[in-house]
């Protein structure tokens, strides 16, 4: 049986060209800054370190919940 994950394709890069973040548009990007990159598709967004910890949080205690949940 194929390994499955609920986790999609995701990275940490730097930014190359300055621009706004995919999740706050008052969060501006800057050359040079890491940046979280989740593919959705053929296509990726990106979010900046601020944005980034709080979903990365976020999706941590939704998976630890489940994790809980299916041990009993």
């Amino acid at each position: 049986m194929a390994r499955r994950s609920l986790i999609q394709r995701s990275e940490i890069d730097q930014v190359l060209k300055a621009h706004n973040c995919q999740a706050n548009q008052k969060h501006r990007l800057t050359s040079g800054e890491l940046r979280l990159k989740v593919y959705e598709d053929r296509s990726h967004v990106h979010y900046c370190a601020d944005c980034a910890v709080k979903i990365l949080e976020a999706d941590i205690g939704k998976l630890q919940e489940l994790l809980r949940l299916i041990r009993g």
